[in-house]
């Protein structure tokens, strides 16, 4: 199994059908695709690389992302993606921790190739030495048997309270999570578009392969990155889109058709699906976005251990408002997806009932073979063959979980267990206020206090008297934060995700 195979497929299948998209023109057919990864594979074992070599991307989102990702794949090597947002120094160390061999990158991110100095070669995906390697030739070369359990992607998490460790995703572990999505997330055609407009580097990319099994269009925008204003009209030139987006990029992408008038139906001259993930997305932002764009998002939820698969909400979830618990709903992440168990355990590991908040676990086809070279964290992760996972939640007993924060977000003040999700889906419905994140800090007397950091909206006023007696009126008075902070925006990474470790540190 090697999922070059599928590039390999919908090539012989039907090899003029348009594959690669750089904004609104056609930059290759699936032919052409797959003839370019399969001279990328060539050149890198005529380099030397071996079967199980790990080759970097390090570089903006762009079309020949998918070209060296399905290239490397067809030469049997293990594709090391990176936030292209990293400074050198973290490239670095990735580097060296991966042992990589390879490095492709684009000089807007790494303007300096001696920073990879130790590897066996670095080439930009822009350069002319790249359209060499990628012209010219005939014919599909072999491609290079692996076993399902090959390493395919390693994935690096983001190393917010450390260094980052690598992430083992398997062959049978992508090919899993995409033949889920078309059982769990969405119905795709060869007619269909998927747009990157987030990094693809991350499961944005990844989306990259159910879209290749049903033969459909890639889009890259023009821009390289996310423009709300640039994807309605792309959508429009080449037909509805669909891509997955954290809920600070459908914010405002919601954001955006608000502003431009646009009804339900004109969104849908755009948009054919939404799915988003990778932190939270609170119940007042989609009850917002499903009634400005209408019934065309999907919620997934997983983890770089089970790429993109975990529980997904559908769409016909997210429209039935006549459901009698449908509020509770859209607060939660949906059902387990067709392929893994989802259960929340005690600290002991043991079941507990529904209602009862527990560590979120995961068994399944798409959970990861390990962490790289870290014997001790994978056994820490996976236990008797489930992955904890670090979120906390709750099962309903119609199998919605519900998540209230990674374990380590957890504000136990006077003894008392205080989920900083609950407070912040609180605080959100409070007039005038535009975003909010909560954190737990230090103090003598409760051990922890609630602190809410706060952007107010525009040209409204806001100060601790009004939030305080708002919280009062929603939540018992023990989870009310004790200080507010008010700030001009919260601090984010490259994919949207609030650092509260950085908000931890000013509390």
């Amino acid at each position: 199994m090697n999922l070059a195979h599928l590039l390999e497929r919908e090539a012989l299948r039907d090899p003029v059908r348009p594959a690669l998209f750089h904004g609104t023109p056609c930059v290759a057919t699936h032919g052409e695709w797959a003839k370019r990864a399969a001279r990328v594979g060539a050149h890198l074992r005529a380099a030397g690389l071996q079967p199980g070599d790990r080759v970097l991307l390090f570089m903006r989102n762009h079309p020949r992302y998918l070209e060296l990702l399905f290239g490397a794949w067809w030469a049997g090597l293990v594709v090391v993606p990176v936030n292209a947002k990293l400074h050198p120094r973290e490239l670095q160390w990735i580097a060296g921790n991966a042992q990589a061999r390879w490095a492709f990158v684009t000089a807007d991110v790494l303007p300096d190739p001696a920073a990879l100095s130790g590897l066996d070669g670095v080439m930009d995906a822009d350069s002319p030495a790249m359209d060499a390697w990628i012209g010219g030739g005939e014919g599909l070369p072999a491609i290079t048997g692996r076993a399902p359990g090959d390493t395919a992607w390693l994935f690096y998490t983001s190393g917010t309270t450390g260094r980052p460790k690598g992430v083992m995703i398997t062959h049978r572990n992508l090919m899993t999570m995409g033949l889920t999505y078309f059982n769990d997330v969405d119905a795709v055609a060869g007619g269909d578009a998927i747009a990157y407009a987030a990094p693809m580097s991350h499961g944005a990319g990844l989306y990259a392969i159910p879209h290749l099994m049903a033969g459909a269009r890639h889009v890259v925008p023009a821009s390289g990155g996310f423009d709300a204003a640039e994807l309605i009209e792309l959508g429009r030139r080449l037909g509805p889109l669909s891509l997955f987006a954290a809920p600070t990029i459908v914010k405002r992408i919601v954001d955006e058709a608000e502003a431009q008038g646009l009804t339900p139906a004109q969104c849908g001259e755009s948009f054919k699906t939404i799915v988003y993930g990778g932190a939270p997305m609170y119940a007042a932002d989609i009850q917002r976005a499903l009634r400005v764009m209408g019934p065309r998002f999907v919620q997934i939820y997983g983890q770089g251990e089970s790429p993109m698969v975990g529980t997904a909400l559908s769409r016909a979830q997210l429209a039935d408002t006549a459901h009698p618990r449908h509020a509770e709903r859209i607060a939660s992440v949906g059902v387990a997806q067709t392929p893994v168990r989802v259960r929340v355990a005690g600290p002991d590991g043991g079941p507990l009932q529904p209602g009862e908040v527990g560590e979120v676990l995961i068994q399944g086809d798409s959970v990861m073979a390990g962490y790289w070279q870290n014997p001790e964290a994978t056994a820490a992760a996976i236990r008797e063959g489930w992955l904890w996972t670090g979120d906390m939640g709750a099962l309903d007993a119609d199998g919605f979980l519900t998540l209230k924060d990674r374990s380590k977000d957890l504000i136990i003040s006077g003894g008392s267990n205080i989920y900083p999700r609950e407070v912040e889906e609180v605080l959100l419905t409070a007039p005038g206020v535009a975003e909010v994140a909560v954190v737990g800090a230090p103090d003598p007397e409760w051990g922890e206090i609630v602190v809410a950091f706060v952007v107010v909206q525009p040209d409204a006023a806001l100060d601790s008297a009004a939030l305080d007696a708002f919280c009062l009126d929603h939540i018992a008075r023990f989870k009310r934060p004790k200080r507010y902070e008010f700030v001009v925006a919260l601090p984010k990474n490259n994919y949207g995700k609030v650092l509260k470790t950085a908000l931890r540190d000013r509390s």
